[in-house]
């Protein structure tokens, strides 16, 4: 991993947790890495609520001068107006968000969003002010048929290809091979690494080496502490998005802390 780039844990809680036990969660989340001396310098964590507790997790982290950072899990593509369920990117902002991801799989899947939405979305996150994490991966299929790497970038070209060279470089990308999601299977060091480097030549040869060399290329997929430490000391791996592993306290500590010892 490139020195000037901070790695990021992210971790995605889904449909879990309510505001009360988000509350805890982050409490107990930053006294273990507190009391581990933790160097938020080294590793950038970041937690994705679910919206029904972003005000509590804002509250606790400004009452309490936290140094966890936090956003959404989605956006909607409007500002306001008579969208029944929708959250937009402006009140996001208003309760301090960081970050939205954006185009997970089981959004694309269960939405669904297409790719039209998607950069709808990338376009007003990074209008709020907020960056967006853009997770894109293959599934089995494509995988088999042997054009997996081709895939993932495409899916970040159909996105990147109208943005300017300062709104490409805002960007995170969270390569998440479909497969890999909630399976326990996870790709190997190598096959992580292929895909973040192939995801990184693609903004270089689109943006130039600035851009390429900026943005910050996670992976996602059935990531534990077991396997943590192999898959960021790959060089274009910048860090993780996670879930299943995010839901224990204890285990995304020891990430984070895997994750910052890499940046040694």
């Amino acid at each position: 991993m490139a020195s000037t780039r901070i790695p990021l844990v992210a971790g995605n809680w889904k449909m879990n947790f309510d505001h009360l036990e988000a509350t805890y969660f982050v409490q107990k989340l930053a006294w273990l890495l507190r009391d581990a001396r933790f160097e938020y310098k080294r590793c950038e964590v970041a937690l994705f609520p679910a919206f029904t507790a972003l005000r509590s997790v804002q509250v606790l982290v400004e009452s309490e001068k936290l140094n966890i950072t936090y956003g959404a899990q989605s956006v909607s593509v409007t500002t306001q107006g008579a969208f029944t369920g929708d959250v937009s990117a402006d009140m996001l902002t208003r309760l301090g968000c960081s970050y939205v991801i954006v185009g997970h799989s089981e959004r694309r899947k269960y939405h669904p969003e297409d790719d039209a939405n998607i950069v709808d979305q990338v376009r007003a996150v990074l209008a709020a002010d907020m960056i967006p994490i853009l997770c894109v991966g293959e599934s089995y299929e494509e995988r088999r048929q042997g054009i997996e790497l081709d895939f993932a970038v495409s899916q970040v070209r159909d996105v990147t290809r109208d943005l300017s060279d300062e709104e490409a470089a805002k960007l995170i990308i969270a390569y998440e091979p479909v497969w890999a999601i909630g399976t326990g299977m996870v790709a190997t060091p190598q096959s992580a690494q292929e895909a973040a480097k192939a995801i990184r030549d693609d903004l270089t040869g689109s943006f130039g080496a600035k851009v390429g060399n900026a943005v910050r290329i996670l992976y996602g997929g059935s990531v534990t502490s077991g396997n943590a430490a192999q898959l960021i000391g790959e060089a274009d791996v910048d860090g993780f998005l996670i879930g299943g592993a995010s839901l224990d306290v204890d285990e995304l500590a020891k990430i984070a802390r895997l994750t910052a010892k890499s940046a040694r």
